[in-house]
């Protein structure tokens, strides 16, 4: 099986699904670590080599305290937790706001974690504007602008998938995403089983890869 060097994960459906269990809305994030662990493993034993999380945007912040308090704190909850994998770990998002949590500023550089093995990259306060604006505003001395964007070490993404049934990438990556294929799950984040996963990688060793070839 030909399986995707870099799988970008849109965790999406958590209230959705909390609402559908009787809950509030921002008791749907908390039942979405549990999954993230796993799925990593699947990756990891799959041989996967890079893998990015899509935490939480610019724009979620726009959602009630209660919310962005509740995946917030999932994100950070997440990233502690892959902090004791083995995990070359990056957070990437816009720390100049105050809306990025401080306990992930360490990881902000990327990080080895026990003997280092997969990449994983994990988008906190993450917005497509902030990671291009790089380009306009990054030039050296010499005047010639410095072509890089601000997730320069996330690599190209083969296979992006999304729980929750939507049809969009939601501004995930829009650089590395260019050539991706795009896998969709019905059901939601935190009904996650490893079937999903398996069929994703099924689906995707059926694609043609041409790359505009």
């Amino acid at each position: 099986m030909r399986i995707p060097e870099h799988i970008g994960i849109i965790p999406d459906g958590n209230r959705r699904w909390a609402e559908g269990k009787g809950l509030s809305k921002s008791e749907g994030y908390q039942s979405g670590i549990d999954p993230g662990l796993l799925l990593f493993k699947m990756c990891e034993a799959a041989g996967v080599k890079e893998i990015t999380y899509y935490g939480f945007t610019v724009d979620n912040t726009k959602r009630p305290t209660d919310q962005i308090k509740a995946f917030t704190d999932a994100c950070i909850h997440s990233v502690e937790i892959l902090s004791k994998e083995n995990a070359s770990l990056l957070v990437a998002g816009n720390t100049q706001s105050p809306m990025f949590p401080k306990e992930l500023l360490p990881y902000t550089t990327r990080q080895n974690f026990g003997n280092g093995g997969i990449k994983v990259n994990f988008l906190v306060n993450y917005s497509w504007k902030w990671d291009l604006n790089y380009l306009k505003k990054s030039k050296s001395k010499s005047n010639n602008i410095n072509k890089q964007i601000e997730t320069y070490d996330i690599s190209k993404v083969d296979l992006i998938v999304r729980w929750g049934g939507r049809r969009r990438l939601s501004g995930f990556l829009p650089v590395q995403s260019i050539y991706a294929d795009f896998y969709v799950v019905d059901d939601y984040w935190p009904d996650f089983k490893p079937s999903h996963f398996i069929e994703a990688l099924n689906w995707y060793n059926n694609q043609d890869i041409t790359l505009g070839g």
